[in-house]
């Protein structure tokens, strides 16, 4: 004759460690939450220059100037933005200053370039669509 088992019943810690987990997770899914990077602000603080925009041959020079190169060096190939957007932080601690420029060619999609100090700290694209 064959026996029956019995149903294993779970040991009563085995749903306090698996409520805890729950827990655990919904705490830490919160705590994300509030760690999301603020969206930010493309209007634009100050037009500079509102005839300005960027044909391709600057462009094209933009793009071969290195990371970390002197402001100076950045602005002897492009003239005033179109305007100043607010700073950002890329690097913890360290503001950086965006210029935006429309592009010729695109007028709704600005080269945007920022500044950390008097360095040239890289290129980002703005969509105004």
């Amino acid at each position: 004759m064959m026996k029956r088992r019995k149903p294993e019943r779970k040991n009563p810690a085995s749903y306090l460690v698996m409520g805890g987990s729950l827990l655990m997770l919904a705490m830490l899914m919160t705590d994300l939450g509030d760690r999301r990077p603020k969206p930010v602000s493309n209007k634009c603080l100050e037009v500079v220059q509102s005839q300005s925009v960027l044909h391709r041959d600057k462009l094209s020079q933009l793009l071969s100037i290195p990371e970390r190169s002197s402001r100076e060096q950045v602005k002897a190939v492009i003239s005033e933005p179109y305007c100043r957007l607010p700073q950002v932080e890329i690097r913890a601690g360290v503001p950086a200053d965006r210029e935006a420029y429309p592009l010729a060619f695109d007028p709704q999609t600005w080269f945007v370039v920022l500044y950390e100090g008097n360095e040239y700290a890289g290129y980002d694209f703005v969509f105004k669509k």
